[in-house]
């Protein structure tokens, strides 16, 4: 059952037009669903979306924010997306920069918001 809510979100976020690849990971780095278009580390790659966020959660609470909605890093043609899914996990997505980053964010909260829910 679980495997299966998995795999749907999984579904719905490589469904966002623009993402390349995705995954979710848990709060301590295990990619607990997958979508990658490429070779991937896959232990690294979730290890470090989870150190990315815990970072800039830190960072966030020491500059009294009062919340994070997630993380942008912007490369020459792609951007990674780190996002947190409720207590347990995150969200991590490839996405290409020709895309509307707004919509992409958009979409993915409305999926990480569903995830935090069911999960």
């Amino acid at each position: 059952m679980l495997k299966e809510k998995i795999s749907v979100f999984i579904d719905k976020i490589k469904s966002i037009d623009g993402v390349s690849a995705c995954a979710l990971v848990s709060r301590d780095g295990i990619i607990a669903g997958k979508f990658f278009d490429q070779d991937v580390n896959e232990p690294w790659f979730g290890a470090l979306s989870a150190t990315i966020l815990a970072s800039a959660e830190s960072v966030g609470s020491i500059i009294k924010m009062k919340s994070l909605d997630s993380v942008t890093i912007r490369i020459k043609d792609t951007s990674v997306i780190v996002m947190g899914a409720g207590e347990n996990f995150l969200i991590t997505a490839i996405v290409r920069d020709k895309t509307d980053a707004d919509k992409v964010h958009t979409e993915m909260h409305t999926i990480a918001k569903n995830i935090g829910e069911v999960m």
